[in-house]
Formats: structure tokens, C-alpha cells, sequence
């Protein structure tokens, strides 16, 4: 039996990694805050299962994660602060979640003596590249507050693979979409609006270039680097489609069955990096570790979903 403790599990990500690996055989407890991204709707479809738990609480709380660490085998962790322009206009609750409850939490997990430590992180570290793709090496170069505090964490849980041998694994992964995305990120934003009758933001030229990951592959990548990754070890996990904004914008117009009317051009954001681009050889080769979903067919059922569930997100908009 594998007892896994999952922060942050009742987002967008964590509760997709909650319903796909929680089995027979692993029992799963998830510790969230429920701030205003935590959804426990998220988890109906296994609060009844056997070997689910849930825990209400702060990764930053030492006492509590010190208590749920030691009766854990395993960590992943979620948790985190991360909407971009949140942390433009106020960068301090994303140090407390991001920086402090990282720390927190990695050193519960060192005097625990959990077996592994996933530290979920972002693409976003490496900063912005003009051409070719990041590998884990790459020196960090983060460009934003949200980004910055993520390359802290990162920094910080590595620091206690190499200081006390604790087995840290971190993925640092591109844009996710899919359902359950809380409607403040692009693909949800957008979509939300087109299904309201309303339009659409697109910032700048709409040239900035982002890799989509389908929900589905990021959490078979983390499962792939939980149960076969090296301790000490970055792993990247990306979907294999670059894409500008304009060029996303494109393609939800077309599964929307909207035209470009619908489309209005604002200020840039502040700092925006350019292109985001991972390389995801290390983790392909190690781990076998490839993109499966196609992303037109993805994102037609990700508009279908919101379209089936608005009880989910209109209270939420």
C-alpha cells in the first residue's frame, strides 16, 4: 500500500492526478486551502472511494503538514498561487504559498523520511527563449512574480535532495488545458465568454507562443517521473504544440462557431515573455514519456465540457 499525500488536490491539475491514480493499492490524501481555485466539486467523483481523504488546510500550517507528512509514504505537490496577472498587481501571497509553503511542507517531508517528493512546477522558470526549446539544464531566468517565486521553490525542494538526500523529483511542464480549469486562464477564460455570447481578450499583437499540454498527458508525465524518476532530477513534460495566442484564439473561434467580431485587442501584460518552449528528451528517454492527445480533439471536448457544465463554472465567473 501506498499512502500519497496530494496538496492543492482539489484544483484544476491536482484533482485530474486525484480521480486518475487514486486505486486499489494507493490510498490518497488531499490537503487544500480551497481558496478561490479549489473547487471541492472537483473531487465528487471520489469522495466515496475507498482510501480518499480530505484535509482542509495551509501548506504553510508546520503543524498540521508535520502530522500529515509523517503518516504519508509520498508527497506530490500541487499547491500553489498561479495566475500571472494576480501576481502583477500583488506578488506577496504568491512567496507565502509558493516560497514559504514549499519550505514547509519539504521539510515536514525530511523529518518524516517520506520514500519521494514530486514538486510540480512550470515552464515559466526558464524565462522567455526566442528559438529552440529549454532543456532542464537551462539556467533559470524567471520574469514575473508568480514565475519568480516558482523558481524559488524549485531551488528550494532540490536544495533538500542535495543537503539531506531527500528523494526530490520536480516537472516543470507547458500550458495545461482541459476541464475543470477554473475560468481565469486563457483556453477557460475565452471559452466561457464565447458560450456567455460575450468576447474575448487578446493581449497585444497576440504574437506570444505558448505549448499546450492536454490535463490528461501532464499527469501521465508526473506519474511516469513519480513511480520512475531520479532523485535530484528536473523532468520536463510538454504537448507538442506551439501555438500563438492569436493562433489559439483562431482555433476556439472555430470550435465556438464565432467569428473574429467577437475578438478584442487590449494592452499588453506587463513583462509578458515571448515564447515558451520545452525540451522533452530527458523525460522521453528516461521514461518513454510522449504527448498523446491531440490537441484539436482536445480541445473540442475541453468546449464541450464547459458547454455541459455550466453549473460548474458560471457561479465561478
Amino acid at each position: 500500500m501506498t499512502r500519497i499525500l496530494v496538496t492543492g488536490g482539489a484544483g484544476f491539475i491536482g484533482s485530474h492526478y486525484v480521480r486518475t491514480v487514486l486505486a486499489p493499492g494507493t490510498d490518497i490524501t488531499v490537503l487544500d486551502k480551497l481558496t478561490y481555485a479549489g473547487n471541492p466539486a472537483n473531487l465528487d467523483p471520489v469522495r466515496d472511494r475507498p482510501g480518499f481523504a480530505f484535509v482542509r488546510g495551509d501548506v504553510c500550517d508546520a503543524e498540521l503538514v508535520g502530522k500529515l507528512t509523517a503518516e504519508h509514504d509520498q508527497v506530490v505537490h500541487f499547491a500553489a498561487e498561479s495566475h500571472v496577472d494576480r501576481s502583477i498587481d500583488g506578488g506577496a501571497e504568491f512567496v507565502r504559498t509558493n516560497v514559504l509553503g514549499t519550505h514547509t511542507l519539504i521539510d515536514a517531508a525530511h523529518r518524516a523520511g517520506v520514500d519521494v517528493f514530486v514538486h510540480v512546477s512550470t515552464d515559466e522558470v526558464y524565462g522567455s527563449i526566442d528559438a529552440g526549446s529549454w532543456p532542464e539544464t537551462h539556467p533559470l531566468a524567471p520574469n514575473s512574480p508568480y514565475s519568480a517565486s516558482k523558481a524559488a521553490s524549485d531551488l528550494i525542494a532540490l536544495s533538500y535532495h542535495r543537503t539531506h538526500g531527500l528523494d526530490v523529483r520536480v516537472t516543470r511542464c507547458s500550458n495545461n488545458y482541459g476541464p475543470h480549469q477554473y475560468p481565469e486562464k486563457a483556453v477557460p477564460l475565452f471559452v466561457t465568454a464565447l458560450l456567455d455570447g460575450g468576447t474575448i481578450p487578446l493581449y497585444g499583437d497576440g504574437g506570444n507562443v505558448r505549448d499546450w499540454l492536454h490535463l490528461d498527458d501532464h499527469i501521465r508525465g508526473i506519474e511516469l517521473v513519480r513511480t520512475g524518476g531520479r532523485a535530484g532530477e528536473v523532468y520536463n513534460i510538454g504537448g507538442g504544440t506551439e501555438l500563438s495566442n492569436r493562433e489559439l484564439v483562431g482555433r476556439l473561434l472555430a470550435v465556438c462557431g464565432a467569428g473574429w467580431d467577437r475578438v478584442r485587442y487590449v494592452p499588453d501584460r506587463k513583462g509578458h515573455d515571448r515564447r515558451y518552449s520545452v525540451d522533452c528528451g530527458k523525460i522521453r528517454a528516461e521514461l518513454g514519456y510522449a504527448p498523446r492527445r491531440d490537441f484539436d480533439e482536445g480541445l473540442a471536448e475541453t468546449v464541450d465540457w464547459y458547454r455541459e457544465h455550466r453549473a460548474w463554472w458560471e457561479p465561478l465567473r
